[in-house]
């Protein structure tokens, strides 16, 4: 954010300041304990990189705080719902717009996370960690990639992953095959036979998983090689949530976010973008 944007939003004349939109970050929520430690440790980095501005946490299902309750304690306060989410789908079209139709709270609404560069750079990262290194040129001819995502019956969401796996192939180099823990096809197992049969062996699985949980867990376990950890409180994924929370504050409030629009129409919901 400029230095012109901050004090726009943070300034008013006669020298009274006032406080910069709330970021909500908006977790889906999981019975696996590491989740909900990991979105914390998020929230927490996120704070450390942006003093002064309010930080919460909010959860779609299975996890407190739910989201309507964070909204909740914002009264008519303004905020910026960032949703923890990597791709366009039922939750970002509809759960996440319906929790704030209901608020009091005056908000807007950023895209999912990916697909973004950030978001690339975080799954090269965690490949490496796992053990992932530059192949030589026989190497690259054998090696492959499973990018192992939620997955969506939404088409939408689909296309978003596509595009990220089509990103960390350009980044590594080998092919990677997008590959899903439900409601999409192939499967992490599908995938790796597909890339076996193209006589890829050296197969990685890389984790497009927020934070680890029931599905992440399933798609490591299928690797036949190596798996990287879910992209988690690295850094990049920080700087990418506050990317999302600057740039949804740029837009022309007379508009509605794009990938919103179609859960909008003829709901009345518009009323709670901040005006």
């Amino acid at each position: 954010m400029t230095a012109h944007r901050k004090n726009r939003i943070s300034s008013r004349p006669g020298g009274r300041h006032l406080a910069p939109p709330a970021l909500v970050l908006v977790g889906h929520g999981s019975r696996d304990p590491r989740a909900l430690t990991t979105v914390r440790a998020l929230r927490d980095r996120i704070r450390e990189l942006r003093p002064g501005l309010p930080v919460h946490l909010g959860h779609i299902e299975l996890n407190a705080p739910l989201l309507p309750d964070t909204l909740a304690t914002l009264g008519t306060g303004e905020a910026v719902l960032v949703p923890l989410l990597l791709s366009r789908g039922y939750h970002v079209k509809q759960d996440i717009p319906e929790a704030a139709a209901a608020s009091p709270a005056r908000t807007r609404i950023a895209g999912p996370l990916g697909p973004h560069p950030l978001l690339v750079e975080t799954l090269y990262e965690r490949l490496a960690e796992a053990g992932w290194r530059t192949p030589d040129e026989a190497e690259r001819r054998v090696s492959g990639v499973v990018l192992a995502a939620a997955g969506s019956r939404d088409p939408e969401a689909g296309v978003d992953t596509r595009r990220t796996a089509a990103m960390l192939a350009d980044r590594l180099g080998v092919p990677v095959v997008p590959a899903y823990a439900s409601a999409a096809a192939p499967t992490v197992p599908q995938a790796v036979r597909a890339l076996a049969a193209r006589g890829r062996h050296r197969i990685a699985v890389a984790s497009y998983f927020t934070a680890p949980g029931r599905f992440s867990t399933e798609c490591a376990a299928a690797a036949p090689w190596l798996a990287a950890a879910p992209l988690g409180a690295h850094p990049s994924m920080a700087h990418l949530t506050l990317h999302r929370y600057d740039e949804t504050l740029t837009t022309p409030p007379t508009t509605t976010p794009r990938h919103l629009a179609t859960a909008f129409q003829g709901r009345g919901e518009r009323r709670n973008l901040v005006p």
